[in-house]
């Protein structure tokens, strides 16, 4: 009985075949669970994949296949000549192409430009990559000093004195108006005589206060070769206050060594680029153009908004009324005027309000204007990362004896930039893109270049016009999503201890 109980459990046939487990890695995985594991996705997928058939592939053939390479002239991007559709022309980009990067700039002093995108590149790379050292040093280097060596290598010109002709001359500007202030006053009628009489001592006395100041100008601009003598007398001063304010003798060398290498390095740039002697021609900011300006603008306003948007954004969380007051009332006027309405009011309207014999080039008004604009939007968004950074921190601070400074500055404010990496990039980016408004106050950026190269009758095709379009694109690309994919690299760094 018991053998044919337990011959009763044995299976007397093969079980049958399991299905194969459906795939979910790889290429076909990858299909199945993301674009068709619903119906809801096998239409979205399908809809996709359309709308990149007509659109990239009709781009991809007026680009590359059915693009003309080669000519010299409108002819060879002409269909009845090429014998097929033709697409882009090249060509056309090619002839241009110094136009779309220079503007009018003098083609002898174009090596000015060139050196000043070199300069740039080996600044900002080091910046950029974390392991490298001297961040401290190539910071200085690049948001202070290069700075002032492109502009004289962009703008041309010389000195004609050094800091201490310039502050005498701030001085003596500051007391001749208090003066004519005061005299204006003194021959009105009413009170007034009396707050001009004020005024007037006031300026009197400004003039024996400045007076050895005014003579040491005096002085060095009988000498020789004014400027350098300008340059070793403010070397001397400022040197000496250094060491002073530092400690004296007991800690002041290292404050002293700091400020004659800085001094060391202005008497280079000075000698190498003959400062001294009239310097390199005047190019005029109206002959700039193409990419130069586009990334003269873009660059100056990305850096000096910074600045202004944190300082806007701490005054507006300040506890003092008249700091918070203003900060609010200029945060909310600036980003309440559209950026074309600023840039009409820096170029046109801006002089009307300055001095008789006081004149700003247009280009630096523009740049105001710009900084302004995107510091406003650039306060609001660090707000936004003060306000997410928890009060404990700020008390924790107190606790330990840190100033308000210190606080902000070592603690608060690199947390709250850490959080709204994303909301700064996406500023500058959409900075980056709003250049081309410049053009609309008569300077020719990049976009601005292109469009002016369509008037040449020597190219102009039925293509011309889509090629120099596609051509800014793609330069506009290139810059918005080098900046974006940098952004994320960044912020995943920083965002380390968060990560499981």
């Amino acid at each position: 009985m018991s053998d044919i109980a337990d011959q009763s459990f044995v299976r007397q046939e093969l079980v049958s075949e399991r299905a194969a487990p459906i795939k979910t890695t790889g290429f076909v995985g990858f299909l199945r669970t993301r674009l068709f594991n619903s119906p809801t996705n096998i239409l979205l997928t399908i809809a996709s994949a359309l709308l990149l058939w007509f659109t990239v592939i009709p781009t991809l053939r007026f680009l590359l296949i059915d693009a003309v390479w080669t000519g010299t002239d409108r002819n060879a991007c002409l269909a009845e000549n090429a014998g097929h559709v033709v697409g882009a022309c090249w060509p056309y980009v090619h002839a241009k192409f110094t136009q779309f990067i220079y503007g009018f700039y003098p083609e002898p002093e174009r090596w000015r430009v060139n050196l000043t995108f070199v300069l740039a590149a080996l600044l900002l790379l080091p910046l950029l990559i974390p392991r490298l050292p001297a961040k401290g040093l190539n910071a200085g280097l690049f948001f202070v000093a290069f700075p002032i060596v492109a502009f004289f290598l962009l703008h041309g010109g010389g000195l004609s004195g050094f800091g201490v002709s310039w502050i005498a001359d701030l001085l003596a500007g500051l007391v001749d108006d208090v003066s004519a202030a005061g005299q204006r006053l003194s021959e009105a009628g009413g009170a007034l005589p009396w707050l001009g009489k004020l005024l007037t001592g006031l300026g009197q006395g400004l003039v024996y206060v400045i007076s050895p100041l005014t003579w040491l100008r005096d002085r060095i601009q009988l000498s020789s070769r004014p400027v350098w003598a300008d340059f070793a007398a403010t070397a001397v001063i400022v040197s000496a206050l250094m060491f002073f304010l530092g400690g004296g003798i007991r800690t002041g060398w290292r404050a002293l060594i700091v400020s004659l290498s800085i001094f060391a390095g202005i008497a280079i740039v000075i000698a190498a680029l003959g400062l001294d002697r009239g310097g390199l021609p005047i190019v005029d900011t109206r002959l700039w153009g193409g990419l130069l300006v586009t990334l003269v603008v873009s660059v100056t306003g990305i850096v000096t908004s910074m600045p202004v948007g944190i300082a806007l954004a701490l005054g507006r969380r300040s506890t003092i009324p008249l700091v918070r007051i203003f900060s609010i009332a200029f945060i909310e006027f600036w980003r309440g005027v559209p950026l074309i309405t600023v840039l009409f009011f820096a170029t046109y309207m801006l002089p009307l309000f300055l001095p008789a014999g006081f004149t700003v080039d247009g280009l630096v008004r523009a740049l105001i204007g710009i900084a302004l604009f995107a510091g406003a939007y650039n306060a609001e968004v660090i707000r936004g990362g003060l306000q997410a950074i928890p009060r404990g921190q700020g008390e924790a601070a107190s606790a330990l004896g840190l100033s308000w400074a210190k606080t902000t500055g070592l603690i608060v404010m690199p947390q709250a930039l850490r959080h709204v990496i994303p909301g700064l990039v996406n500023s500058f980016i959409a900075l980056f893109k709003d250049t081309s408004l410049v053009s609309i106050v008569a300077l020719f950026d990049l976009l601005g270049s292109v469009r002016a190269s369509f008037s040449d009758p020597v190219w102009s095709t039925p293509t011309t016009l889509f090629t120099g379009f596609a051509f800014a694109g793609m330069i506009y690309f290139v810059f918005c999503f080098g900046m974006s994919r940098y952004s994320l690299f960044v912020e995943h760094r920083l965002n380390a201890h968060r990560r499981n």
